[in-house]
């Protein structure tokens, strides 16, 4: 009763979601066959509902038509996207290291969906070819990482979690992540720099300030790393996390030398 009843919800939304992109199709460009065959290369398939795929490629610079008093943007299948894609992930991890413990596994999971090897990961599969913005894509290195969740997203509602499944594992873990590789990776610098505080009995505090971008308006955050009193490191990112690790990366190459 459960399963079907959360079924039912998928759907409904599904459709809200689909008559929301139909209503709203002088925002969204016609797809033309260039855009049909780069999403039949991404995804290894041509969907029905190629007008849901094509709204998780519009980032909300372009976002200018409202409905509804909403804009119209792949944020929404983005928070979705990301979710399922960390569920994803983790249950691969969880069967790849069956002896290790909570920690390591999460700190891998950390490495395979950071915005930077996302990022990497959704350009090598064509989606920076397909991405509609209005912003310049070096201020905002996350954007084709971004889409590729909001495909995820997209390819849930439309195909389901076994099917988002077999994509993720097929065309993501098993051609574009080396896990040997990672092990190796550090990412979490943040992390890193709290297990020094810890041991040499120092206090350290993120400040974080929030700017926009004056031709895209989305959010540019900036973030302090203070240890005692003194500013040690400075970082910059799409958001408060990537800022913090940021800060986190420039403090830990003064101290570490």
């Amino acid at each position: 009763m459960v399963i079907t009843f959360l079924l039912y919800l998928k759907n409904t939304y599904l459709s809200l979601v689909l008559k929301r992109v139909i209503r709203s199709e002088k925002f969204l460009f016609v797809p033309d066959k260039d855009f049909k065959k780069n999403l039949k290369h991404i995804l290894g398939f041509l969907p029905r509902h190629y007008k849901l795929y094509q709204l998780a490629f519009v980032h909300k610079s372009a976002s200018q038509i409202v409905f509804n008093n909403v804009k119209v943007n792949n944020e929404r299948l983005e928070f979705l996207g990301d979710a399922i894609l960390d569920s994803l992930i983790a249950e691969f991890l969880f069967h790849r290291f069956p002896d290790k413990d909570e920690g390591f596994l999460t700190r891998m999971r950390s490495k395979i969906v950071n915005r930077d090897n996302l990022n990497l990961i959704a350009i090598k599969l064509g989606i920076s070819n397909v991405v509609i913005s209005k912003t310049a894509n070096d201020n905002h290195r996350s954007i084709f990482g971004d889409a590729l969740e909001a495909l995820l997203g997209a390819l849930y509602l439309d195909k389901g979690y076994n099917r988002t499944k077999k994509l993720v594992t097929e065309r993501i873990i098993q051609n574009h992540i080396n896990v040997n590789k990672l092990l190796d990776t550090e990412t979490d610098f943040k992390s890193r720099i709290i297990e020094w505080a810890q041991k040499n009995k120092k206090t350290i505090n993120f400040t974080n300030f929030e700017e926009s971008d004056d031709q895209s308006h989305a959010p540019l955050f900036t973030a302090h790393l203070i240890i005692g009193d003194e500013i040690m490191g400075r970082g910059s990112g799409n958001s408060k996390k990537e800022a913090e690790q940021n800060a986190a990366r420039q403090a830990l190459q003064f101290i570490e030398v």
